[in-house]
């Protein structure tokens, strides 16, 4: 049983460890206090993180306090830990390929720690670039404590991260990333699905990303104030595919990216190409088992899931707002090529020939 009682602080009566602590895998590194430059984490069991959509108070509500500790009192990381990522342009079934690397003695996912959104957070507030670069590692290896000896680390970020993908690849030479999306027509039919609900996220994303220095599209501010709910969509899937491209050019044998719809219809070919790219060991009739129990679930509701369904969805999509996806793909074309930017990522996990 741990101890927790010598682990807290509270303001004004400091309470420090004695030693450097190093938590069981089960205490989640959930948030980042950079004002103490100490880490909260809750205590969060396999089995709930699987069951969670993603690692946010929301989905985790009834913890109870956090335990609180110094980065200073954390042990230093196991050594050869790997960490692997799927950076992720959203709406591109990201969630369901981190549900699979839930394989116990063999690989552990992280679906959207909020530790990685506070640093990113911290930023925009000002934070000095060398600190956050180093809590930004030392919050990865301490993400990355497996649950057994031999797990491989799989962290699927919000992306809302994106701008700190490169500094988390340069930092981890060993790591691979995955580059997920969806074909800009379905991510902005999905989008539009969403309705009022979805138009507002987007324009809080970009409003983000614009923070971060990554839109850089050839738009002064007040351009984009005046683009319509898709266009402001596409800005964003655009500026996040412009760091994919930089993250492939920079490590093509560590990076590749693939497209939803390919995942979808080649599931089997998909996780085995991910499986040899993450380092992660498995027979053909294990990837099988995933494969039928990931792939046929809703990543987010739990729900049934096929490839099907989403095709439907699509097509609803489509249809209901065909007037105005054709008008901003066209515009987005036309942006794209302007600034160098492929609709279709480079450097693919899988041939589409």
């Amino acid at each position: 049983m741990l101890d927790l009682a010598p682990l807290r602080y509270e303001d004004g009566g400091m309470t420090t460890v004695p030693e450097q602590v190093r938590l069981p895998a089960e205490w989640l590194a959930h948030r980042y206090d950079p004002g103490h430059d100490a880490i909260h984490f809750i205590s969060v069991d396999r089995d709930r993180r699987r069951r969670a959509a993603f690692l946010t108070d929301a989905e985790l509500p009834d913890l109870g306090d956090p335990l609180i500790i110094r980065r200073v009192d954390l042990a230093p990381a196991l050594p050869d830990q790997r960490v692997n990522f799927i950076f992720h342009s959203a709406y591109c079934c990201s969630t369901l390929v981190a549900n699979a690397y839930d394989r116990p003695g063999r690989a552990f996912s992280l679906k959207e720690p909020v530790l990685l959104n506070d640093l990113v957070g911290w930023r925009h507030r000002g934070g000095a670039p060398a600190q956050i670069r180093t809590v930004l590692q030392d919050g990865l290896a301490t993400l990355a404590r497996p649950f057994e000896a031999g797990e491989v680390c799989v962290i699927k970020p919000s992306n809302v991260v994106n701008g700190l993908a490169l500094a988390m690849l340069a930092d981890r030479p060993d790591a691979a990333a995955l580059l997920l999306y969806a074909p800009l027509e379905a991510y902005l039919g999905s989008i539009a699905g969403k309705g009022l609900w979805g138009r507002l996220w987007v324009r809080d994303l970009l409003a983000k990303f614009m923070k971060e220095g990554l839109v850089d599209l050839g738009f002064a501010p007040e351009d984009i104030f005046l683009q319509s709910d898709l266009q402001v969509a596409a800005t964003g899937w655009l500026a996040q595919h412009a760091v994919f491209a930089k993250l492939v050019e920079r490590w093509p044998m560590r990076v590749r990216t693939l497209e939803s719809e390919v995942l979808l219809a080649r599931p089997m070919e998909a996780l085995t190409a991910v499986d040899t790219l993450f380092g992660v060991r498995a027979t053909a009739a294990e990837r099988e088992a995933v494969v039928q129990a990931v792939f046929t679930r809703h990543a987010k509701s739990g729900g049934d899931f096929d490839a099907e369904a989403r095709k439907a969805d699509q097509r609803a999509a489509a249809q209901n707002y065909a007037e105005e996806l054709a008008m901003v793909v066209a515009w987005a074309d036309k942006v794209a090529h302007s600034a160098g930017i492929a609709l279709i990522a480079p450097n693919p996990l899988l041939s589409t020939q």
